[in-house]
């Protein structure tokens, strides 16, 4: 199964204390990275989270943010720290009396002060809502494997109908190439015909300058494995793992394979299919960049 690894996906769950919203994004990576970002409350999670997600996500830059929000019922009223509250308004009357300025402190400014209001809402208890992260971030991870998978199966028709356009000209190079040894022939024995007048032409020398060319211009080895990577890269399509790094490196030597058919094959039309071959095969490997 191919999977993008592109995507995103979102997962609620609700509690009686409150309610749980976690997103998953991610976009392609070498590897498998995973970071998470949440509430300081929830920190101690934070291993656990990035565990489930790796199950299901393989591969790719991979974004967790968790949020939580208290329900209504769990509000309080802030709690006043009296003692600061008094140094800070001692403080201020100082100051004050020091620079001659009239009037009060004005109660805002020192309530304004930081630790001066303490929520005194209800203690998180971690041990308690564990559940319900695990089940939003279960949902958000079943959200974007859902997607990804939807963008994998795209992913494999696009780069499966390329792959059998590859196999066409290919199959066009394998047909060409015993034409191109014989058209050399013939071009060569025209040309020394031209050239010699009414002088024996040696039969033997013009076979082994033919030799010499079909031997240089011989690409069978290169067809050969090429075929090999094309089945290759059709098995992997269809494997129920992480493939990426596998079709690319089989990109990579499909390039190479293609690379020397253009270098040793002497002819205008080969070298046409060739550039046409390396065009589509670029696309193919930006499709593969972003599979799992």
């Amino acid at each position: 199964m191919i999977k993008s690894m592109t995507g995103y996906g979102k997962g609620e769950a609700v509690s009686g204390q409150g309610v749980f919203s976690v997103e998953v994004r991610s976009v392609n990576h070498r590897y498998g990275e995973i970071s998470v970002r949440m509430p300081r409350a929830f920190y101690s999670q934070e291993n656990d989270i990035k565990r489930l997600a790796s199950t299901v996500l393989k591969r790719g830059k991979i974004d967790v943010t968790v949020q939580w929000e208290e329900s209504a019922g769990a509000d309080s009223i802030p709690q006043i720290n009296r003692e600061l509250a008094a140094g800070y308004c001692e403080a201020f009357r100082q100051l004050s009396g020091e620079l001659g300025l009239p009037g009060d402190v004005p109660l805002t400014l020192i309530l304004g002060q930081k630790g001066v209001l303490r929520d005194s809402g209800t203690v998180i208890d971690e041990a308690e809502l564990l559940p319900q992260l695990t089940e939003a971030v279960q949902a958000a991870v079943a959200a974007i494997d859902g997607m990804r998978m939807r963008e994998g199966e795209a992913l494999a028709a696009d780069l499966l109908a390329r792959r059998r356009q590859l196999a066409e000209w290919v199959d066009q190079i394998r047909v060409r190439t015993p034409l191109m040894v014989a058209e050399y022939q013939q071009k060569l024995s025209n040309r020394l015909e031209q050239l010699l007048g009414d002088v024996e032409l040696d039969p033997a020398r013009l076979a082994q300058e033919v030799a010499l060319l079909a031997d240089r211009c011989d690409i069978t080895e290169e067809l050969v494995r090429l075929g090999s990577h094309f089945a290759q890269f059709d098995e992997a399509m269809c494997l129920n793992e992480p493939v990426g790094r596998k079709l690319d490196f089989l990109m990579q030597e499909m390039n190479r394979e293609v690379n020397t058919i253009g270098s040793k094959a002497n002819d205008a039309l080969i070298a046409s299919l060739v550039i046409q071959i390396k065009a589509e095969m670029e696309k193919m490997r930006e499709q593969v960049q972003n599979i799992e």
